[in-house]
């Protein structure tokens, strides 16, 4: 497949009920690994990619090495790559679309495209942020490529008080709404794992909804009855796979 394919088919996978697992990756091999376990498409985490480079998240990780990493695994992998581009390193329309951009040219096919005011507290105006989404969406189609915007919103994430989740979901709907009218192709609500929000976030949408795997989320079935369309894993395999590597090594270095 041709990029333009890889976008119409990466989008195909997100049916509300019967959700696309997305295991995130962090380079070329770990691409490689997870696309023989069966996986039908690919996505980076951008905490996993910052970390195995030794840097924080929050776009601490410099574009130039991201754009890299996005380069090497679709220059050997044929499955559609979607990057975790957070805010697009730009607070600006025309910089964040002029970013994106880049992100193309390194052969995803689609972003994670968060609303945090990354350093600082809070989120974007909604409407600041619609912008950005827009700009994204006009530079797409003057390429010819139906790109997924995966519109995060970080109202869960920023609120770590589970039992104030529920005073966010009409906020969060209103932001789903809105993104999907500047042109968003999906809508992201990482940190909320209670079924009856997520549910209902599920029925008030009209993009497909995606939920971050977390400690006492549903597990991918539960959230496919909920009405989700996209499962993601974030830091989490990286986590995993790090605990591991430790484990290994302390055991070699273990005195005798």
């Amino acid at each position: 497949m041709n990029q333009t394919e890889k976008a119409k088919a990466f989008g195909a996978l997100h049916r509300k009920g019967d959700p696309v697992i997305l295991y995130n990756i962090w380079d070329a091999g770990t691409a490689k690994a997870v696309t023989e376990a069966g996986a039908k498409a690919l996505a980076t985490g951008s905490w996993s990619v910052a970390a195995a480079q030794g840097y924080g998240d929050g776009q601490k990780l410099p574009m130039a090495v991201l754009l890299e990493t996005a380069r090497s695994i679709t220059a050997v992998n044929e499955l559609p790559l979607s990057v975790d581009f957070e805010g697009a390193y730009s607070t600006d329309p025309e910089g964040a679309a002029a970013n994106v951009a880049k992100v193309i040219e390194a052969g995803a096919i689609g972003i994670n495209f968060e609303d945090q005011n990354i350093g600082e507290s809070g989120l974007h105006p909604l409407e600041a942020q619609a912008a950005r989404i827009r700009a994204i969406r006009q530079m797409a189609e003057a390429r010819g490529i139906d790109f997924f915007i995966n519109a995060r919103t970080d109202l869960f994430l920023q609120e770590g008080d589970g039992a104030r989740h529920a005073g966010l979901v009409d906020e969060a709907i209103e932001r789903g709404k809105a993104y999907a009218a500047a042109g968003a192709s999906g809508f992201f609500v990482p940190g909320l794992i209670e079924p009856a929000l997520i549910e209902k976030i599920c029925a008030a949408a009209s993009l497909p909804v995606n939920i971050m795997m977390k400690p006492g989320a549903p597990d991918p079935a539960a959230l496919g009855k909920l009405g989700v369309s996209r499962i993601s894993y974030g830091p989490g395999p990286y986590r995993a796979m790090m605990e591991k590597l430790k484990e290994a090594a302390a055991a070699v270095y273990r005195p005798l």
